[in-house]
């Protein structure tokens, strides 16, 4: 994020306001990747939903309800997800242009299932995330449709990052993630590479959860890996969230700064991205991660800044609270 738009989030936080939204654009999906927390029955907590239940919308429509959220709220920063967003490929390409021209940074998560339109690449502002899920035996087996084989032929000449999500399989071979990182890093069409770990629900018994040890082993394997691999996009104040999380959604500046909602673009997702009761003691989240470890980070080597957050947090609720 550029300095002017840090400004730009701590003015939104002084006026009791959300910085970051998160849409799941559509519903849809033609994968069926196992460990996914977007279709888990209590993703949609509180609501008797499940993602795949909600309503969602097409075309103009589709176009004419996001802009209404944009306008409503005003974000600094916008995430694009699913579902599978290019599902609504034409849809996003009349709201991409619009959104650049608001000026927000929009980031668009996809398994690139399909081809990414060529004319995306003029798009100002726009970071396109591809999620890979380890290397092509694993990842096809996972992801198909989306497999290597057609992700690589729909990202051809596009600038992508490219994003992992670490699960217990990944960690019990050696030499893994060097594996990976030697494949993906000379890639002339991804300009980096990140890593997140796999977060689970409270009391969740999924095979991708990584126990303490193996948690411990992937982070320190990664560390050991940067000076090697440049594209890995994996700063200090990242790992050392990694190493510990936020102590809960209320802890957690990536939750309380980003306002998440579901394809009907009404029910909001809470406490975070995940939904339900995610077990923050093990969040791998790459976003949350960095934030927490930059609200330790000491101003004037003094203060917190997540002292100065939650301020600045009071004072916007309560100015929101005497203008409402």
């Amino acid at each position: 994020m550029k300095k002017t738009d840090l400004i730009k989030a701590w003015g939104k936080i002084l006026a009791g306001q959300y910085p970051s939204l998160s849409i799941e654009i559509t519903r849809e999906c033609p994968l069926r990747c196992p460990g996914c927390y977007a279709y888990e029955p209590d993703h949609l907590v509180g609501t008797g939903q499940t993602l795949r239940t909600v309503s969602d919308y097409k075309g103009q429509e589709l176009i004419e309800r996001v802009m209404e959220l944009i306008d409503q709220y005003r974000p600094v920063h916008l995430s694009i997800v699913g579902g599978e967003p290019l599902v609504r490929f034409r849809e996003l390409d009349v709201l991409l242009p619009k959104l650049s021209k608001r000026g927000l940074g929009v980031q668009l998560v996809t398994s690139a299932v399909r081809e990414i339109p060529k004319s995306w690449n003029k798009i100002e502002n726009l970071y396109i995330a591809v999620s890979i899920d380890g290397l092509q035996p694993e990842h096809d087996e996972r992801r198909k449709p989306a497999t290597y084989k057609r992700i690589l032929q729909n990202i051809d000449g596009q600038r992508v990052t490219i994003h992992c999500t670490v699960t217990a399989q990944m960690a019990g071979r050696q030499g893994y993630f060097e594996e990976f990182l030697s494949f993906w890093s000379v890639r002339p069409e991804v300009k980096k590479v990140w890593f997140s770990l796999f977060t689970p629900q409270m009391g969740g018994t999924d095979e991708e959860i990584l126990d303490p040890p193996t948690r411990k082993a992937v982070i320190d394997e990664l560390e050991s890996l940067k000076p090697r691999f440049p594209k890995l996009n994996l700063p200090r104040q990242v790992i050392e969230g990694y190493r510990k999380p936020p102590s809960s959604p209320a802890d957690c500046l990536f939750s309380r700064t980003t306002l998440n909602f579901t394809a009907d673009l009404k029910s909001k997702i809470v406490p975070c991205q995940f939904g339900g009761t995610p077990d923050c003691s093990q969040c791998g989240c790459f976003a949350s991660a960095g934030l927490k470890a930059v609200g330790e980070y000491k101003l004037f080597g003094t203060v917190p800044l997540k002292k100065i957050y939650r301020l600045s947090d009071r004072i916007g609720r309560t100015v929101c609270r005497v203008v409402n």
